[in-house]
């Protein structure tokens, strides 16, 4: 069981890099949001996969703040993208 999850997290580490890609790369500034969404989801799950591993409780709780902060993350982002887009929309118009 041990090494399965050690897979597991590699995999996810994996991915949470190309996700990282993504984010610098991506061409437009939604896909930019998603991919940090997305970066967040992944640390959550090997946070909750090392709280298996390890066997330490506290990590779990680590895992739940690490939620929250990276769901207020991404609302932020997207308020101030909102923001920039009604603000160039605007601008269109006149």
């Amino acid at each position: 069981m041990d090494k399965f999850l050690i897979a597991v997290v590699m995999i996810l580490s994996i991915l949470l890099f190309l996700c990282l890609v993504r984010a610098i790369i991506g061409p437009k500034i939604a896909d930019r949001i998603v991919s940090v969404n997305m970066m967040g989801t992944i640390t959550i799950v090997i946070i909750a996969v090392l709280t298996v591993l390890l066997d330490e409780g506290y990590l779990a709780d680590i895992c739940i703040i690490y939620a929250m902060i990276s769901f207020l993350a991404v609302v932020v982002l997207t308020m101030i993208y909102m923001g920039i887009y009604n603000k160039r929309k605007e601008e269109g118009e006149k």
